[in-house]
């Protein structure tokens, strides 16, 4: 690939964020990214074009559709043995928007994942490439090393946007005020159809079923510290609903992981449905706005998979998620929505409570869903007028030759 020389089209990177990738929730971040910058560029009066850089999964169908390259993988052997065009790409790149896979750019999975998360950030500065870390959960840092590393990465992106609250005061306290802003999820944009409702008189309840927490976690020790028995939850919620009168179950996979049967949501509600003939199993969604519009036709929803739950959110529908890590309690606390059942706090009776407490007061809650969307929609204004700018300057620099 050569560099990009068309002085009226700009070539964006979009760095860890993937349209390929089983997970539902991973794509609609893609997705919601792409449309942003679509909407931020046509606004500029930009034309741009987009490429991906991270790891590729399966589905390749949504990238097709929408346009966007794929990078060669990340390879520090490969780059250095000469087999490799991923220098070069992002050498071709006007631009680098890095997402960091919603919540990775931290040292919590690991010295080897950030390192790579890290690594690509490098990579575009020494290029000369404007770096801008896109709406995402930032930290925590626990090593010196990664303190170190993430610190000087903050401080020479362009601009920083946190996606919750708890983030921002991370970056505020480690010395970060001047280049950073609080917006939140992207995802919060995703395009979907509302869907019509039937004419069945029944409550829906829709369930997202993690097959990560039923199955365990990847080491089926307890990774993420979970203080419920979420298979016991599970179990109860299901015989719960399915229990009242004029009132359909409907379960719902967000992860469709065929190559990875431990994250697999779809395998988990497939199995739960053999044991509740009743519930309505949701579709195996093809893609990210199509998850979210089946959500959408929803009357009340709860789940484990937090945009699972922001596709319930951000469509109006009345929600408890179900949170197993600080990301789902930064987001929506930071707008003003306490409607959580907490895995990691509460017990199984606890969040079981939350959860039918929740589907009670659910008219409620729908309204306050509603408040959170109008803030929602200016905090992610913001991030969108930022993007104007910078492809403004961007198309501006490149007619001047620079």
């Amino acid at each position: 690939m050569t560099e990009n020389k068309n002085t009226n089209s700009i070539r964006v990177g979009f760095f860890w964020q993937t349209l390929t990738s089983e997970n539902l929730g991973v794509g609609a971040l893609a997705q919601s990214q792409l449309s942003i910058a679509r909407t931020a560029a046509e606004r500029a009066g930009v034309r741009i074009s987009c490429i991906e850089f991270c790891p590729t999964g399966p589905n390749l169908k949504l990238a097709n559709e929408l346009k966007c390259d794929i990078a060669d993988p990340l390879s520090p052997r490969k780059i250095l043995l000469g087999k490799s065009k991923y220098i070069t790409q992002i050498r071709g790149c006007d631009l680098a928007l890095d997402i960091g896979a919603g919540d990775s750019f931290s040292d919590i999975y690991g010295m080897k994942h950030f390192f790579f998360l890290s690594l690509s950030k490098f990579i575009a500065l020494l290029l000369g490439k404007p770096l801008i870390l896109s709406p995402q959960t930032i930290g925590p840092f626990k090593s010196r090393i990664a303190v170190i590393a993430s610190n000087y990465l903050i401080r020479n992106s362009n601009k920083v946007f946190a996606r919750d609250g708890l983030s921002m005061a991370y970056l505020i306290a480690a010395g970060h005020s001047t280049n950073t802003q609080e917006v939140i999820d992207v995802a919060f944009r995703l395009p979907y159809e509302k869907k019509i409702a039937s004419n069945s008189i029944a409550t829906k309840v829709g369930i997202n079923v993690s097959g990560l927490l039923l199955n365990g976690g990847y080491t089926k020790n307890n990774q993420f510290g979970l203080t419920v028995d979420y298979p016991v939850l599970i179990d109860r919620l299901i015989a719960y609903f399915q229990s009242l009168p004029n009132t359909e179950v409907h379960l719902v996979a967000h992860v469709i992981a065929r190559t990875l049967p431990v994250e697999d949501d779809y395998a988990a509600i497939i199995e739960l449905g053999r044991k509740y003939p009743s519930a309505i199993i949701a579709p195996e969604f093809q893609s990210p706005s199509e998850a979210k519009s089946y959500i959408s036709g929803l009357d009340f929803f709860t789940g484990a998979r937090m945009h699972a739950c922001i596709g319930a959110y951000s469509s109006g529908v009345a929600v408890v998620p179900m949170a197993y890590s600080r990301k789902f309690n930064g987001l929506f606390n930071s707008l003003g929505y306490t409607a959580i059942a907490d895995l990691i706090k509460d017990s199984t009776d606890e969040a079981y409570s939350k959860i039918v407490s929740g589907f009670d007061d659910r008219v409620k809650l729908k309204q306050l869903v509603e408040v959170g969307n109008l803030k929602a929609i200016q905090k992610i204004q913001g991030y969108e007028d930022y993007l104007v700018e910078v492809f403004k300057k961007l198309l501006e620099l490149k007619r001047q030759g620079k």
